[in-house]
This record gives C-alpha cells, sequence and structure tokens, in this order.
C-alpha cells in the first residue's frame, strides 16, 4: 500500500476542485430524501406509506433520467447538458413544498429526472484527469466523500424538518444544488482526454456521429458483457445497502432504540471511509465481484445483533468493503468503456445502483414483516451472495469458451 498516493493526488488541482466540488453539491441532495419524507408527514399530514412512494417516483426518475442527462454531457458538452438541470433544480424544489401530495408526486418524478448529474460527471471526470494507480486513489477518495456526505446530509435534513422548516429545507435544497451546477459549469471539468477532438480526430469523430444514426442496438456497442457484469455489481451493492439501511432501523425500533440509529450508522459509515482509504492506497485492484462477494456475506451475521452495540460492531464488517466494492466498480467502468461513451455508461451505472436501491428495501422489508427484523439482513446478504456466485459461475463459463474458440481460430 502507498498513502503517499492520497498526497501526490490531491496536490493537483484540478482533481481537488472536482472533488471539493462534487463533495458540496451532493449534500443538499443527500438530504433531499428525508426533507421530502418528514415534510410529507409532518407538513402535509399523510403517512409514511404515501412519503415512501413519493421517494420511489422521485428515485425512478433519477434512473429514468442518468443515462439520458450522461448521454447529453457525451454529445453536447459539459455546460450546455448541464443547463436543464441547474434551472429544474429550482423551479421544481422551490414548488414542491407549496403543493398538495397529488401535485407533489409528479413534480419530484420530473426533479429526479432532471436531477444534476453530479454523481456520473465526477466519476466520468476522474476518469480523464487521473490514470494508473492515481484513477484507484481517485475513485477511493470519490466513495469516500460520498460516505462523508451521507453522513452529514439526512442529519441536517432531519433536524430542518423536525424544526418545522421543511418548506424551507426543500426550497434550499434546490437553490444550492443549481448554485453547484453553476460552479460545475464554471470550473467545466473535462470529461475527455482532450475537448478539442473534434479537430483532432476528424474520421474517428465522423464515425462515432454516425454510428449514432444507426439503430438503437448499435448504440450500446459499449454494452459488452464485461460492462453488464459492473452494473450487475451496482445494483447488487444498492440492494445491499438499502436493504441494511432498512434492517437498522427495524432492528433498533423493535427493542424501542430508535434514538441511537444514529450510532449504528456512524459505525457503518466510519468503516466504509477506513476501506476506502485502504483500497485507495493498493497497487493492484480487486474486482468488484469479489469485493460484493465478501460485503454480501459479512452482512448476514448483522441478523445475530442482541442491542445497539453489538449491531454497531457487526456494522463494521461490511462496511470495510462499502467504499472499496464502489470505487472498484467505478474504476471499472473507466477502463473498459471508451470516453466517448463514458457518461451514458456512468449513467446507466448510476440507474443500475439507483434500481438496486429500489429493490432492496422492500426486499428486506417483506422478510422483516414475515418472519421479523434480523431477516432483512439475512434476504439482501443471502440474495448478495446468489448474485455474485452466478456472476462468477458466468463468467468462468464465458473464460472457458474463449479458451476453446481460440486453438480453433489459429487452426
Amino acid at each position: 500500500m502507498n498513502f503517499a498516493l492520497y498526497r501526490e493526488l490531491l496536490a493537483v488541482r484540478p482533481i481537488r476542485r472536482l472533488l471539493l466540488v462534487g463533495m458540496v453539491a451532493r449534500i443538499p441532495h443527500s438530504a433531499a430524501g428525508v426533507l421530502l419524507t418528514l415534510h410529507i408527514v409532518l407538513t402535509l399530514g399523510h403517512g409514511y406509506a404515501a412519503a415512501g412512494a413519493a421517494a420511489a417516483v422521485m428515485t425512478i426518475g433519477i434512473a429514468v433520467g442518468a443515462p439520458w442527462r450522461g448521454r447529453r454531457v457525451d454529445t453536447v458538452g459539459l455546460r450546455r447538458a448541464l443547463i436543464p438541470s441547474v434551472i429544474a433544480e429550482t423551479v421544481i424544489w422551490s414548488i414542491v413544498p407549496h403543493v398538495t401530495y397529488e401535485l407533489l408526486l409528479p413534480l419530484v418524478f420530473v426533479g429526479g429526472l432532471l436531477t444534476l448529474p453530479i454523481f456520473s460527471v465526477v466519476r466520468q471526470s476522474l476518469g480523464v484527469l487521473a490514470t494508473g494507480e492515481q484513477r484507484r486513489t481517485a475513485f477511493a477518495l470519490d466513495a469516500i466523500s460520498t460516505e462523508l456526505v451521507f453522513m452529514m446530509g439526512p442529519a441536517a435534513g432531519a433536524l430542518v424538518a423536525t424544526a418545522g422548516f421543511s418548506v424551507l429545507g426543500l426550497t434550499a435544497v434546490g437553490i444550492a444544488t443549481s448554485v453547484s451546477g453553476l460552479f460545475l459549469m464554471w470550473f467545466n471539468p473535462p470529461t475527455r482526454t482532450s475537448e478539442g477532438d473534434a479537430k483532432s480526430d476528424p474520421v474517428s469523430d465522423a464515425a462515432f456521429e454516425s454510428s449514432r444514426r444507426h439503430k438503437v442496438i448499435h448504440n450500446f456497442a459499449w454494452f459488452t458483457p464485461a460492462v453488464a457484469a459492473i452494473f450487475a455489481v451496482a445494483a447488487g451493492v444498492g440492494m445491499i445497502l438499502s436493504g441494511t439501511d432498512v434492517g437498522i432501523v427495524a432492528s433498533l425500533e423493535t427493542g424501542g432504540h430508535q434514538a441511537e440509529i444514529g450510532l449504528v450508522f456512524v459505525f457503518w459509515c466510519g468503516a466504509s471511509v477506513v476501506g476506502g482509504l485502504i483500497y485507495g492506497a493498493m497497487h493492484r485492484p480487486v474486482p468488484p465481484i469479489l469485493l460484493l462477494l465478501g460485503m454480501s456475506a459479512l452482512t448476514i451475521p448483522m441478523a445475530f445483533a442482541q442491542d445497539t452495540w453489538t449491531l454497531s460492531l457487526l456494522a463494521l464488517l461490511p462496511g470495510l468493503l462499502c467504499a472499496p466494492v464502489l470505487s472498484a466498480a467505478s474504476e471499472k467502468v473507466a477502463d473498459v468503456v471508451d470516453e466517448r461513451r463514458r457518461g451514458e455508461a456512468m449513467g446507466w451505472y448510476g440507474s443500475a445502483l439507483t434500481g438496486g436501491v429500489a429493490l432492496g428495501a422492500p426486499l428486506a422489508g417483506v422478510f422483516i414483516d414475515g418472519i421479523g427484523a434480523a431477516a432483512g439482513f439475512v434476504a439482501v446478504g443471502a440474495g448478495g451472495v446468489l448474485l455474485c456466485l452466478l456472476g462468477l459461475g458466468l463468467q468462468h463459463r464465458r473464460r472457458r469458451r474463449l479458451a476453446a474458440v481460440e486453438p480453433a481460430q489459429r487452426r
């Protein structure tokens, strides 16, 4: 391991500025989910089921919009691609707090559809600005900063909403995100190795533009089995994270320790930060599917927790692998997808992660309602293990098939 990589990386001003802007830009939306939920429950007087439905609608909007937003970055450049998001964030989140629940639902869907694509833009730009071992360290730092954001944002959102300022808080989310988008447009981090590719490589650019006019299947030429495997890993991570989230809340509520939920999250997220720091200093990458396999298997023992402290300590184990698996998956996308399609690929990667998040919570919830709080951890952990074993089996089968084909091709 070489922890000096962090010092060398942060000495590069564009990377340092990108990571800082990315971290600040993520804070408002990390608080939006809690703010929206508590606004619907406390201000509008609806139940948690209605709040969950609104969160699901927003999540669907984000998942649908992410690939399209990434595609726009690829085709028209970062600044032009961000204009709709910068406008929509302020307009929509300024209206949402003042409408009825029925009008709120389509608004949050459009808000998700046009959300600032900060996650995919940061990952895409890091893939350009950092190379070699620096790329692993850069993606690890990005994953760590995301963990820190989700340790701060939801807590801040809960404080604002419970103090009776959910309307002001939701409006502030939109304005702050738009301001972050303006900073990103001003900074304009590179999304390709050379922003002047149109002049320097007319042949490849012409081929790229021609491919846009072909059928949809040709537009997805970048979607190889390797990319599909990464997206499956992303979905698995999302499932584990949201399922564990629900399991933690259910376990502590069952024992009457709701006030101690934050303690478990500090241990869980803190372990992820430590794991990310270690992974970013490593000289060799670890396959994302192996990291997810470990994270899934280590989630299952959380079912045996007896109190808040044992749950916190058991959360350290899967937490250590959270940031590393996200970092490794992002690095792999940057390695295997051509940079001309990397924005779109990162958008789909985000959609896969979001889809997994949308699956994990209800999966855990079904087992929690039917069996008990501990069953939620077993359900998502076992689901992740099965997904990884299936993926490893398919990879082994594909390697054997390729190995059988190569001698025939030589003859």
